[in-house]
């Protein structure tokens, strides 16, 4: 099967390409290289640089006539999305409406979407899909707002869809400056012999769920889940000072963390039921923290030779 993967070269879209290829799926990437890098798609992929609000991504479309998309470019940065919200809902909501009408022109069979957990806000324990909507950034409501129009589309023009809302990825390729996972900044730091910083006092959970275990999830939602929004998570918290002693030991490290203020936008605390990925997806991760945490040290450390 011919799959259009926006966002493909970039960290969790280019886990998802290879999970394609050893399928025996096409994968197709599309990708505007601002945080991606070719060197994350194997040889044989055909890549297309693109900005998705361009006119070239429909004519690639058209060229390809893809029988599904999984769409995971996005400006995925809170803090830049507090900065210039005009710019967050360009890419994240216009440029997901634009694809929703492309799919829609060239009959693409299946629309796949990366949401977030952002887009529960303030989640007192566990996190299911009925939980109401009550983003705390514009980057959580860019998420939101796309999904009601993927509903839309396929309550009004019977375009299929799965949603699949992600916890916390981490993983290789996952970038460590900028707006890059909390892990990896982690690991770089503490492989420098630099001081980490925490923003807040550290007792702020996250849910975090291996990257190859996502790509599984949306391979899974070429064939199951359709029409459903799908909390894609360990169902588990850990909290940023756990976080920060595991990797310590990892790494026989004994710098201690600068404590900063609490950003905009950040959720306390964030654990995303999987049941329903269990029974519709049939799906449900493999890789557990400590092994996880292993492979993305691993993956770095080869990454510095």
């Amino acid at each position: 099967m011919k799959v259009l993967v926006t966002g493909g070269a970039g960290f969790i879209g280019s886990h998802v390409v290879n999970a394609l290829v050893l399928q025996g799926h096409t994968p197709i990437v599309l990708d505007d290289f601002s945080g991606g890098r070719t060197s994350n798609i194997p040889k044989e992929v055909r890549i297309y640089p693109a900005d998705l609000l361009s006119k070239k991504t429909e004519k690639i479309i058209k060229k390809e006539q893809p029988d599904m998309v999984i769409h995971l470019a996005a400006q995925v940065s809170v803090a830049k999305s507090l900065e210039d919200p005009a710019e967050d809902a360009a890419i994240n909501v216009l440029g997901t409406i634009k694809l929703l009408g492309y799919c829609l022109k060239y009959n693409v069979k299946k629309f796949i979407f990366s949401s977030s957990s952002a887009v529960y806000g303030h989640a007192e324990g566990e996190a299911s899909e009925d939980f109401p909507a009550s983003p705390l950034s514009f980057y959580g409501t860019s998420k939101s707002v796309s999904e009601s129009y993927i509903r839309l589309y396929h309550e009004l023009f019977g375009l299929p869809y799965t949603i699949l809302r992600y916890a916390n990825v981490y993983g290789p390729r996952q970038r460590s400056d900028g707006e890059g996972g909390v892990i990896n900044i982690f690991i770089e730091k503490l492989l420098n012999g630099e001081q980490p910083c925490i923003y807040g006092d550290g007792t702020q959970t996250r849910d975090f769920v291996y990257v190859e275990d996502v790509a599984q999830a949306n391979v899974a939602a070429m064939v199951y889940g359709d029409n459903q929004t799908i909390n894609i998570g360990t169902n588990t918290q850990t909290s940023i000072n756990e976080l920060l002693t595991h990797l310590s030991v990892l790494l026989d490290s004994s710098k201690p963390p600068l404590y900063l203020p609490k950003r905009d936008g950040d959720i306390l605390h964030s654990q995303l039921t999987n049941l329903k990925a269990k029974q519709l997806l049939h799906w449900e991760p493999a890789v557990d923290l400590p092994a996880g945490l292993t492979k993305t040290i691993e993956s770095f450390l080869k990454e510095r030779e």
